[in-house]
């Protein structure tokens, strides 16, 4: 017996069976007998046969790989999406292209592009930027497609999102009942949905809290630590200083708590600090980062998960929010006044 049969024929000669059998067989078709499909595949298997995915995409019109659209592959948050991604996929049978859209609005529509041309059977984009580009490009391409963590407002039927306006309003309420009434928020200048909402849950927990908003204690950074520095920087320059601070993202805590202690003060004794996303590095901080832990993994998973309903033809309108976690960590105490 070869030990390595190079084709379909070679594999129906050995089990004495048509190679149309054999063809059906390692497709799990119900057309062949049990016990025959076994035997075909268990030769199969001792030879060390491994089906073409070049020919099986002829026969099936799928080519088992999708299109993975990111920001940057240097975004911790991006990489623990991609891992959830791929747990789901390596368990289908399917193989996941990465591009790197560089946050260019214009360069995430050509890789979309590239990869419908690559006859990928889906995408996901992360953090798109012209998501609602997507609601007329769909009558165009041909290939179903998931948005995760949109960044632009959008109607785009198929999505996956973090609960922003909930998981800040929380975070937001924590430092309130801590005893915290001038709270500022440093956001992210960009203009994104996600900016938008987390500014929303916070002026909503101020509400509630009969707490009036000073629009001096909002600011904005990009989301990354430098110009965070300069957001904490404009907060310190005021004569009331805040005792809080809620962040849009931890990179932006990140920098903030640098500033904070070039200043000569200190997290959480001047001023507490608080973060969204739980990257890992946040746990590692002194003190460690109080945040709001977006679950990225899963929603890596919900998101491949609802790509491959579409593949399927279970069209159904997945509009599907994710709820965030308050980890609470010692970035924030009560404000001094009241220790």
């Amino acid at each position: 017996m070869p030990s390595k049969p190079t084709s379909i024929k070679e594999i129906a000669k050995i089990a004495g069976v048509s190679h149309s059998s054999v063809s059906r067989a390692l497709r799990n078709s119900p057309l062949v007998n049990r016990d025959k499909a076994d035997r075909i595949r268990r030769i199969a298997e001792e030879c060390g046969y491994r089906p073409s995915a070049a020919a099986r995409s002829l026969v099936t019109r799928r080519s088992q790989t999708i299109g993975v659209v990111v920001t940057s592959i240097a975004d911790p948050f991006v990489a623990g999406v991609v891992s959830g991604i791929e747990d789901i996929a390596n368990e289908r049978g399917f193989s996941v292209f990465l591009a790197n859209s560089g946050v260019d609005p214009a360069r995430e529509i050509r890789v979309v592009h590239a990869f419908e041309e690559r006859r990928v059977d889906g995408i996901i984009v992360t953090a798109s930027r012209v998501g609602a580009l997507y609601v007329p490009l769909l009558e165009q391409m041909q290939v179903p497609i998931v948005l995760l963590n949109n960044q632009h407002p959008s109607q785009f039927a198929h999505s996956v999102m973090i609960a922003n306006v909930e998981a800040s309003r929380e975070a937001t309420r924590h430092l309130v009942s801590l005893g915290h009434r001038r709270i500022a928020y440093i956001g992210d200048r960009l203009g994104f949905q996600s900016d938008t909402e987390r500014l929303e849950g916070f002026r909503s927990a101020l509400d509630e809290a009969g707490i009036p908003l000073d629009p001096a204690l909002v600011v904005h950074g990009d989301g990354k630590p430098e110009a965070a520095r300069e957001a904490m920087a404009q907060l310190l320059a005021l004569q009331n200083q805040p005792t809080a601070v809620f962040c849009y993202n931890d990179l932006s805590a990140l920098g903030a708590f640098r500033q904070i202690a070039d200043a000569g003060l200190r997290v959480p004794h001047d001023i507490s600090l608080v973060g969204f996303d739980d990257l890992y590095i946040s746990q590692y901080l002194e003190p460690p980062l109080t945040t709001v832990r977006q679950p990225m993994r899963q929603m890596g998973n919900l998101a491949m998960t609802t790509l491959l309903r579409l593949i399927a033809g279970e069209g159904l309108c997945q509009d599907i929010k994710v709820p965030g976690e308050l980890i609470v960590r010692r970035s924030t105490a009560p404000p001094k006044e009241n220790s």
